[in-house]
């Protein structure tokens, strides 16, 4: 080929959702603020308009969500200063996501059909094309951390760099906080590497775990170095913009929020059956006028928009990989569903994006040995749900 397959899913991915957006600069461009305020010397942000997701907090404001897009946002900044669009850095992270996936499934021993599926499936039947063609705020968060996960997959499926998986792994917690409860899967799959494209049943041999360490002492010396870098790193960044060692801004937000309370904590049990709701029964609604089916502002369930995660259940692989890919989507799923809002306005449930590129593994190797008429038929109607959910928005709503 005179491309390589990965590198133009990606780059077909970012050019797509640019134009399906218009690649116009989004305005709430707060990871803008903040990379002006990096390069400033300082944390604390002027006040974004329009006035949205910026903390109040002793006379200034702050960036409550996780500051990774902020940092990869910094060369450009430093060049186009605050008029930088941020939106363009979303379509990179979509195209690294698209690529890294189809990368993937190269590894696992794919057939062609079932690796476009896989590819398509991450890029419009989840929330990221949608995300990407907007590159709000919130979006960038989710399309940086997915960007993050799936490398860090692909290299966990290839050379499996200890010293990179730990990078990619922290870089996506440092995007999405939820992200840091893979951490011990990520961990586990560095001492025990399972193989991404083992068929069903295959075993291998499994060292003692003392034995396993002492092997691995040596290469997992970086793991400790890029873990203890993050983990200094946002100590001081809290430091600097709460004075204190642990992050305050989601319970300080929850504090001050209309839809939050003035005490207490945004993770509660009574917010389970709510969260439950907006990710199974959530349902579009019947017009009498065109486009006559409405997506409610507030999200879709995830069977309406995204039937093809079914697939997941389907897959087949060694068994560790498959204890590793459904551990790490249960534990990065558990704070959405706990969570006191859903994501607010959006097509389909975008918070799901936290765990879905574990899903979408599973999804691949439910694909093997071939792409069956089914398969390709669920596939196939969640990439149409979400081609026409960036459709709805762009030309419905307006965005």
């Amino acid at each position: 080929m005179l491309i390589k397959g990965s590198l133009l899913a990606g780059l077909l991915a970012a050019l797509l959702a640019g134009f399906c957006g218009g690649f116009k600069a989004t305005p709430y461009n707060n990871y803008v603020l903040l990379a002006d305020a990096f390069l400033h010397g300082h944390v604390a942000i002027a006040q974004p308009s329009p006035a949205i997701d910026a903390l109040p907090y002793r006379g200034s404001y702050y960036i409550i969500e996780a500051p990774l897009p902020a940092l990869l946002l910094m060369p450009f900044v430093a060049i186009g200063g605050l008029s930088t669009n941020q939106s363009l850095l979303g379509l990179a992270l979509c195209g690294i996501a698209v690529g890294a996936a189809y990368r993937l499934t190269e590894k696992m021993r794919l057939t062609l059909p079932s690796r476009v599926a896989v590819a398509l499936t991450l890029f419009a039947g989840t929330d990221l094309f949608w995300c990407a063609s907007l590159g709000d705020v919130w979006f960038l968060a989710h399309l940086a951390s997915v960007a993050m996960t799936m490398l860090a997959l692909c290299e966990l499926s290839d050379k499996r760099r200890p010293w990179l998986v730990a990078l990619w792994a922290c870089a996506a917690a440092d995007a999405r906080f939820t992200m840091v409860l893979a951490l011990p899967v990520y961990f586990a799959m560095l001492i025990w590497p399972p193989s991404f494209s083992a068929d069903a049943g295959t075993r291998r041999d499994r060292p003692p775990l003392t034995r396993r360490l002492l092997e691995t002492a040596p290469a997992f010396l970086g793991v400790v170095g890029v873990v203890a870098f993050f983990v200094a790193a946002w100590i001081a960044y809290n430091l600097l913009r709460w004075g204190v060692p642990v992050d305050i801004g989601y319970t300080a937000w929850f504090h001050q929020d209309p839809a939050g309370s003035p005490s207490g904590s945004p993770f509660a049990l009574r917010y389970f059956s709510y969260e439950w709701g907006a990710f199974f029964t959530a349902l579009p609604q019947v017009g009498s006028t065109f486009p006559y089916l409405i997506a409610p502002i507030s999200g879709l369930a995830l069977e309406v928009t995204s039937p093809a995660l079914l697939l997941a259940l389907f897959a087949r692989g060694e068994r560790r990989m498959l204890l590793a890919m459904w551990s790490a989507a249960i534990l990065t799923a558990i704070p959405s569903f706990f969570y006191y809002v859903d994501g607010f306005a959006q097509f389909g449930m975008r918070h799901a994006l936290d765990f879905e590129p574990f899903l979408i593994v599973l999804l691949a190797a439910a694909l093997r040995p071939r792409l069956r008429a089914w398969q390709a038929a669920l596939c196939g109607y969640s990439v149409l749900a979400g081609g026409w959910g960036v459709w709805y928005w762009h030309a419905i709503l307006g965005r």
